[in-house]
């Protein structure tokens, strides 16, 4: 069993940045797979940005050059810094860990840009 708990989503201005932590706990060390996804009002959720064990890193076209997605092994944690975000950014974030074929998700946490 893996357990997720994201933070630090927000309320922000276009333009201005967050940072997202998704602290992970129990059987980490079989995680292969790292991502954020996220939700927006009426949408589907799609992946953002994903982080292998080997470093391998991946965007969707929209945010390239805007986020970057890291990872901390010692604190079990990955992070995705968002710069110069825009109103369509807003929506529910989600950490997820993809260990064999078994997946785990975090609660969510909402990211709102406003003009």
């Amino acid at each position: 069993q893996v357990q997720l708990v994201e933070s630090g989503g927000g309320l922000v201005q276009a333009g201005g940045s967050l940072r997202l932590s998704c602290a992970a706990s129990g059987r980490t060390f079989s995680i292969a797979v790292m991502d954020w996804y996220r939700q927006a009002p009426g949408k589907q959720r799609e992946l953002v940005a994903r982080i292998s064990s080997g470093g391998g890193l991946n965007y969707v076209d929209s945010v390239k050059g805007r986020f970057t997605i890291s990872r901390d092994s010692a604190k079990n944690t990955v992070y995705l810094l968002m710069n110069s975000l825009k109103p369509e950014d807003t929506a529910v974030y989600y950490c997820h860990a993809k260990d064999g074929p078994y997946d785990y998700w975090g609660q969510g946490t909402q990211v709102t840009v406003t003009q």
